[in-house]
């Protein structure tokens, strides 16, 4: 697929336990974005994103604002393989 790009996310901040994951879901399944997201043992939180260029864009923004509740310091973001079209789900804490 033209203009496809995929993204590796780690989000640091007050980012666990107020529903971030949830809300990432959310998000990426409104954006038709295929990928992952999940919890680290670190704190931190993991995603892969990928689709249209502009799509993982505006997640990539939406991800310094997070729920109410978060409170984001960082989104580090690199390219990365695309996983193909694999829908977004919710993995276990790794």
């Amino acid at each position: 697929m033209e203009d496809r790009r995929a993204v590796s996310v780690i989000v640091t901040g007050r980012v666990q336990g107020v529903w971030y994951r949830g809300w990432t879901v959310e998000q990426a399944r409104a954006r038709h974005l295929d990928g992952w997201v999940r919890n680290r043992a670190d704190g931190s939180v993991e995603a892969l994103f990928a689709g249209h260029s502009a799509d993982v864009d505006a997640m990539l923004d939406a991800c310094w604002k997070g729920p109410p509740n978060a409170i984001v310091i960082n989104v580090k973001v690199a390219e990365t393989a695309d996983p193909g079209l694999t829908g977004f789900d919710q993995r276990p804490t790794e």
